[in-house]
């Protein structure tokens, strides 16, 4: 996915580590990036390796386990996470699962409106007094089209990613890091096979025999028979609609 690390090294790394080629050019860097894609589709994954390969402090947040009944305690929360950020920074502030705090105001099921309180709690930290200098807040999820306009406005959630399933080219990545430690009987061809089965092919192996020395290809031909794809194709389409209407301009 080098498109992707690369609008992301550009969105983030970039701004963080060389500020003043930023200023020189007079470009203002984005304050925050949107992940989404499909489940599965390792957002998560990318987030933490960008901030490894950048060496800048990350925190990350899960946005349903921010949410809580008690009246003030995740805007607290909330509050608590930004000065950490500000704190370390530069500094990388990933919330997983982003539309659990951002759904649209008014939609959440949350007891006392919780989630519009937490969303209200994150505006005004993105927008604040205290100016988030050199934090970038990144946020990853599934559904785009459910979170508030309100924190997509410039200045907030400045860019827009999109994380595809991957490709061919990708596939045989993620095969070529899985086979470094799995041993594959030769007969396996690695062109032929495709992503979500070497697991349930080594899983084919044990069962036919604890003891077994290799994955063959018969165990790889029984894990495709089993493994279907995951992403229904409505899902998709709704991936392909948001990018018309917002992601043209801003990915």
């Amino acid at each position: 996915m080098e498109e992707v690390k690369l609008a992301l090294k550009q969105a983030v790394e970039w701004p963080l580590r060389h500020p003043e080629a930023f200023s020189r050019l007079g470009i203002t860097p984005p304050k925050g990036v949107l992940l989404y894609g499909p489940p599965g589709c390792s957002k998560t994954m990318i987030a933490k390796a960008l901030a490894n390969e950048s060496q800048l402090n990350f925190l990350s947040i899960k946005g349903p386990e921010l949410l809580s009944k008690y009246v003030g305690e995740s805007e607290r929360a909330l509050r608590e996470v930004f000065r950490k950020a500000r704190t370390v920074a530069p500094s990388i502030v990933f919330f997983d699962e982003i539309d659990a705090l951002a759904a649209a105001r008014g939609s959440s099921g949350h007891a006392g409106g919780v989630a519009d309180r937490v969303l209200a709690q994150l505006l005004t930290e993105m927008d604040g007094i205290e100016q988030l200098k050199d934090v970038t807040v990144l946020a990853a999820t599934n559904r785009p089209d459910m979170i508030d306009k309100a924190l997509m406005r410039p200045g907030r959630l400045d860019r827009i990613i999109f994380v595809p399933l991957p490709d061919a080219d990708t596939r045989r990545q993620i095969f070529t890091l899985q086979f470094r430690n799995m041993p594959v009987h030769p007969s396996v061809h690695l062109e032929d096979l495709i992503t979500a089965v070497c697991r349930e092919a080594a899983l084919q192996a044990l069962q036919e025999n604890i003891t077994a020395q290799h994955v063959s290809a018969g165990h790889f031909d029984s894990a495709l028979n089993t493994v279907r794809p995951r992403i229904p194709q409505t899902l998709l389409q709704t991936y392909a609609n948001y990018q018309r209407e917002h992601g043209g301009s801003r990915v």
